[in-house]
């Protein structure tokens, strides 16, 4: 059930691969996942019809976290109880992760990245490991893969809940050998309280790791620390600071992307050279680096290569270019969370020093609707030259006195800020900017669609990238 979404269809295509009959039903089938889906010989159903569940009697049915009461195909299997149910990341423990070396990318930012580059790396080094990532990766053929039963397996563990009945974060099923920790904070306002909530279910995961695994955390982030008295499993560091196991130095920025220095425990382990940019990427590529080389059983780290990372080439819509010219930029990201904005702008800041620095940004998370991040995210809209503001993705689903008020953080920003009622008309107070000349480097931040608006935006300015 709901078949088209990237984790559900990933799975459906993990399930297919190890020999399963799948077919699944969606509200929306939409390309590019229905595509990839059909492509496999996997069956799309329109809709949810419960007399059709009834005549078709699968074996099992997988429960999208999205599907809730009152959805009919959901009623009959409550009522009926003549088929079994599950969520997604329940069948992926019991199907996949229980019998594999597995590591596990947790955080607030940065998972689907990290994920993507563990994967990248131990692919590189002649391992057939598996993997299921919540994106389009640009470097390896498929957002997931079963890999080699004797090869480690990376998952993105996202803290978000299971489905409907099972209120548990997603990562609790995902039986980690090596954990991730890259950063947390507040995010997921719609299931968790607050910080603190937050904690709790990490707190959760932690203690799920086996005493022959071990935790990476970012060492950089005082937040997770809180987290760390335990005596179950080893602890590595990464980061900046004096106190990390392995240690990011030297870091720098270029046209051409970024590089900088590893060292492990004291021992040097090789330079990067990479077309990405933003320190925080740095941070993902040596925890993904780091991971990889404990999940290959590298008697000692440094020893695992990493000339892979050269030739990483990132994640659909994280810092994606769709359009370029000399003058003219266009480019979309993820980030819906003000930390992430303000790590991508930053990153634009010191990729085009010359350019006018133009934001759209469309409220479309359930975190970025509401107003409790508004003045993070306020001052995180600051860094930009130019800032436009979108219409709230389905603004009536939240109280007037809990949504994010962007028109008035829109004076509060002076005259550089405009707030739209819609979508298009931020596409027409765009163009009108973009046709006073000079050079810009556009970014459209949302973990939507925002619309079209990037792509026509692209088309209206002529000689796209793609």
């Amino acid at each position: 059930m709901s078949i088209c979404g990237t984790g559900m269809g990933n799975g459906a295509l993990l399930m297919r691969a190890l020999g399963h009959d799948v077919l699944g039903a969606d509200q929306n089938t939409y390309p590019p996942m229905s595509d990839r889906l059909r492509e496999s010989g996997i069956e799309i159903l329109e809709g949810y019809n419960a007399n059709r569940l009834k005549a078709l009697r699968p074996d099992l049915v997988v429960v999208g976290n999205v599907n809730t009461r009152g959805n009919p195909e959901v009623e009959w299997l409550l009522s009926n109880r003549e088929i079994p149910f599950v969520s997604l990341p329940e069948l992926l423990a019991r199907e996949i992760l229980q019998k594999r070396n597995t590591i596990v990318v947790a955080g607030t930012h940065g998972k689907t990245t990290t994920t993507t580059l563990a994967a990248h790396l131990l692919r590189e080094s002649g391992l057939d490991a598996g993997y299921l990532i919540g994106g389009v990766p640009n470097d390896l053929p498929t957002g997931a893969h079963a890999g080699s039963t004797d090869a480690p397996f990376v998952i993105e563990g996202d803290e978000y809940d299971s489905a409907f009945f099972d209120k548990r974060s997603k990562f609790i099923h995902y039986c980690p050998n090596i954990l991730i920790l890259n950063n947390l904070e507040f995010d997921h306002a719609d299931i968790f309280r607050d910080l603190e909530d937050v904690k709790r279910t990490f707190s959760h995961l932690i203690k799920i790791v086996p005493e022959n695994g071990t935790i990476l955390v970012n060492s950089d982030d005082p937040a997770l620390e809180d987290l760390l008295h335990i005596n179950w499993a080893p602890v590595l560091r990464v980061g900046l600071g004096d106190r990390a196991d392995l240690q990011i130095l030297n870091y720098r920025e270029s046209a051409e992307g970024s590089d900088f220095d590893l060292i492990f425990k004291g021992e040097e382990w090789g330079h990067v050279s990479w077309p990405v940019w933003g320190l925080f990427n740095a941070r993902n590529a040596s925890m993904a680096a780091l991971a990889s080389a404990l999940a290959s059983g590298c008697p000692n780290p440094v020893e695992f290569p990493l000339g892979a990372l050269a030739s990483f080439n990132g994640v659909k819509r994280r810092q994606e270019t769709i359009h370029a010219t000399e003058s003219t930029t266009i480019m979309m990201d993820f980030a819906h969370h003000p930390t992430a904005v303000r790590h991508t702008l930053e990153s634009l800041r010191g990729r085009f020093p010359e350019h006018r620095l133009v934001m759209c940004f469309e409220a479309r998370s359930n975190t970025a609707c509401r107003n409790i991040h508004e003045t993070a995210f306020e001052l995180a809209f600051d860094a930009a030259d130019e800032v436009h503001l979108g219409a709230i993705f389905r603004a009536e689903r939240y109280p007037e006195s809990e949504r994010i008020d962007l028109p008035a953080m829109a004076l509060r920003l002076g005259s550089k800020a405009h707030a739209y009622s819609t979508n298009e008309e931020l596409e027409s107070g765009l163009k009108d900017s973009l046709s006073n000349g000079g050079k810009h480097v556009v970014v459209f931040l949302s973990n939507g669609s925002f619309d079209g608006v990037p792509q026509r935006i692209a088309r209206y300015l002529g000689k796209p990238k793609f």
